[in-house]
């Protein structure tokens, strides 16, 4: 039975006059569980905020003894309140005494109050607080009281978030919403970086609360509704769809659930307890967020991440708000955090005041990983739920080697980071005044440090770092990064512009290797069970040899008579070479019937990531003029370990005996067919790998820029030759048994080598 004087829309005007009041804080919330008592026809109301140390306090009671208002405390988990709080559920008793979990504190004189209902205060489905009416009575507080609460817990959220607040916490203390939070997640480059956070989708901020007219409001969000399904269903029908995509799959979710009637009735119901059709929508998704966090089936909570997305469609829709933050106008010292997004959309923002990038999903292989490592921008990926608990302008710091995040971190974690960005200062610029020395051993062997790149933007590091040049250029991120596929000019621009900032030091050109993990939503392909090992990289140039004569083209247009390097990606067997280097005397003999400047020396390279390559390597050599290893993908299929899924990627030791040995068979006969061999996979970058390399004779190595300074110095330090000894003997017939990893370990303290 209902039992509110003149319903829910009642209380919230109440409650809009009274924040409007120039009332103190407390005398405001004193009165605003008046009101709702008074509304409720209770004996008590009374509410409890979540601190930071995990304590319900109590901030305002009528009914109570004044004397017990933040002088009261319940754990999270203790009492009716605590068990509330924990579980993010509404809680209505007749006789709550008798319930196992009610707690008794003597100080509130509260033992004489039998009836009971309290709701969760949710914001981003964080539980913020809990709001509690109680009665002497015995009576029953049945749904529609449930639900005024809870819509009247909504204002109340919002006013916890506010700075107002503030003056109400104790000294030394905080809330639970402000408190710091530390996330593990996956690291996606090296370095350290302080900021602020910057949300790449800021959520929309509801002002307008309370509905004037609840029949307008209704109204408002059908036309909202249906403008959303219309631009879902517009974008599932656009031609460049691919039918089986996770993009589509994405948005077939966002129209189940937007044509889903118990989500609409209960937007609905929100309204017509008072709410607007925008603080509807937040309610609502308040409300499912916290009881599916609160879900242990991984199923359930992905579905949460489609949920919120369709949720801040519906606000944008209903607010008319659009991106507040220009994608360039960031404030200094900015750091990303967003749930994903692709390399193009990182590119958009202003590099010079951007510091770090910290995503919910992805993995060190993703595009806007790998882009990030491009620009020098530290990057964390899988900090799980960080979007839905940091606000724009929060403090944050990404640990990058440890893949952590410290969301609003405290004074002395800050400043053990700050001491430790001194340190990498420091550092950087020894490096820095070691790029013009030669990268000599101490006996004598030189070993030449090359970038790795996909971006004009990081080739002007090649005067940073001193580095030889460009082991590999990814010319697959200009197609990633573009809505459709670019046009051979484009191309030649891009590819002349390298050439250009590179000046006399060379640039080695990755033909477009996409496929796989590298999806380019412009050119439709078949769904794959395997995609790593499917439709990609040159078999899909050799099977479309419109986009790879394209691409030849704009290459031999670029060099402009200059010395040109080309590098065919994921070569399985040497007729797939041969036929490449048909395509390419084809595009010359084109250029010199037009009469066009022709390079004045082409190389042209095998990538050897296929371990069936391994086993014609001396049918290849005599035709290539260099071979370049890639080791992600070789140490990948050698291992049958998926080098995106941590829980396999991890178990097998890139430079063991097995792997070390593969790598060596390319090492060895590059060398009897003197045809020089580089490392351009991840192993060149991490000093311990890079001495495995050098170890049984690789002396080229292409590496992430901020990788060639610690190699580097590692090199000036090194006496190689008695380590190649070893290694040699232990990779041997018959030396099973022997770890590479622990051998080099010796050898590095022996010799007290730096390893970065």
């Amino acid at each position: 039975m209902v039992t509110t004087i003149g319903g829910p829309r009642v209380l919230l005007r109440q409650l809009r006059e009274t924040m409007a009041e120039p009332l103190a804080s407390q005398d405001r919330l004193d009165k605003i569980v008046g009101l709702i008592a008074e509304n409720m026809r209770a004996d008590v109301c009374s509410f409890y905020v979540l601190r930071d140390d995990g304590a319900l306090e109590l901030f305002a009671t009528r009914g109570l003894k004044a004397e017990s208002v933040h002088m009261t405390t319940l754990r999270l988990g203790e009492g009716l309140v605590g068990l509330i709080a924990a579980e993010a559920e509404p809680l209505s008793l007749d006789d709550a005494p008798s319930h196992p979990a009610f707690a008794y504190r003597p100080e509130t004189g509260e033992e004489k109050y039998n009836s009971f209902l309290g709701v969760p205060v949710l914001r981003a489905g964080q539980t913020l607080g809990v709001l509690v009416v109680q009665n002497a009575e015995r009576r029953h507080y049945g749904e529609d009281e449930t639900e005024a609460m809870l819509t009247t817990a909504t204002i109340l959220a919002e006013m916890i978030a506010t700075s107002d607040f503030d003056n109400l916490i104790k000294p030394g203390s905080d809330i639970d919403l402000r408190r710091p939070r530390m996330f593990n997640g996956v690291s996606f480059t090296d370095g350290i970086a302080l900021g602020t956070v910057v949300l790449h989708d800021p959520r929309v901020v509801v002002t307008n609360f309370i509905a004037e007219d609840t029949d307008a409001e209704k109204q408002r969000l059908d036309a909202a509704l249906a403008s959303m399904r219309v631009s879902i269903d517009a974008m599932l029908d656009h031609g460049d769809m691919q039918p089986t995509s996770d993009h589509r799959e994405i948005l077939e979710t966002y129209r189940m659930f937007a044509n889903d009637r118990g989500w609409v009735n209960r937007l609905t119901e929100a309204i017509d307890n008072g709410l607007s059709a925008e603080a509807a929508v937040e309610r609502v998704q308040n409300d499912t967020r916290a009881r599916m966090q609160r879900q242990t089936d991984p199923y359930i909570r992905d579905r949460l991440h489609d949920l919120d997305d369709l949720a801040n469609r519906l606000l944008r829709v209903l607010t008319g708000d659009g991106q507040t933050l220009g994608r360039k106008e960031l404030p200094d010292n900015a750091i990303l955090v967003a749930r994903n997004m692709g390399p193009a959309e990182l590119l958009e923002y202003d590099r010079k005041k951007l510091r770090g990038v910290v995503l919910e999903e992805g993995g060190a292989t993703a595009h806007v990983a790998i882009v990030a490592r491009s620009l020098g921008i530290v990057a964390v990926g899988q900090a799980q739920s960080i979007v839905s608990m940091c606000e724009t302008g929060d403090d944050i710091i990404i640990d990058g080697p440890l893949g952590q995040v410290h969301l609003r971190p405290t004074p002395d974690i800050e400043q053990t980071y700050v001491d430790k960005v001194r340190i990498s200062a420091r550092r950087r610029a020894h490096y820095a005044a070691l790029k013009d020395r030669p990268s000599v051993t101490k006996d004598g062997i030189e070993i030449t440090l090359l970038h790795n790149s996909g971006l004009v933007a990081d080739l002007p590091m090649l005067d940073d770092t001193g580095a030889a040049g460009v082991g590999l250029f990814r010319t697959e991120l200009q197609f990633m990064i573009a809505s459709r596929l670019p046009r051979l000019a484009e191309q030649v621009d891009l590819y002349a512009e390298a050439m250009q900032i590179a000046g006399t030091r060379p640039v080695v050109f990755r033909l477009l290797d996409i496929g796989g993990d590298k999806v380019v939503p412009y050119l439709r392909s078949a769904a794959e069970e395997n995609p790593a090992m499917g439709y990609r990289s040159i078999r899909l140039g050799l099977d479309r040899p419109g986009l790879l004569r394209t691409q030849i083209r704009a290459l031999l247009l670029a060099a402009h008579g200059r010395p040109l390097k080309i590098l065919v990606p994921m070569v399985t067997e040497t007729f797939e070479f041969r036929q490449t280097k048909l395509v390419l005397r084809k595009e010359i003999e084109r250029l010199k019937r037009a009469g066009q400047t022709v390079p004045e020396k082409i190389e042209i390279g095998a990538m050897v990531e296929v371990p069936s390559l391994l086993f014609e390597l001396d049918q290849l050599l005599p035709e290539a003029d260099f071979v370049s290893i890639g080791s992600n993908d070789l140490v990948q299929f050698l291992t049958a370990a998926d080098r995106a899924n941590p829980r396999v990627s991890k178990a097998y030791d890139p430079i063991a005996l097995p792997r070390l040995r593969a790598i060596r068979l390319v090492v060895d006969a590059a060398a009897r067919h003197e045809k020089p061999v580089t490392m351009c996979g991840e192993l060149a970058g991490k000093p311990m790998e890079a001495l495995a390399l050098m170890a049984i004779g690789m002396t080229r190595l292409s590496m992430g820029p901020a990788s060639i300074g610690p190699i580097k110095e590692m090199i000036l330090n090194l006496e190689l030759r008695p380590i190649q000894e070893a290694v040699a003997a232990a990779l041997s017939v018959g030396a099973d048994g022997h770890s590479i990893r622990e051998l080099l370990t010796e050898w590095v303290e022996k010799q007290n080598l730096p390893m970065g």
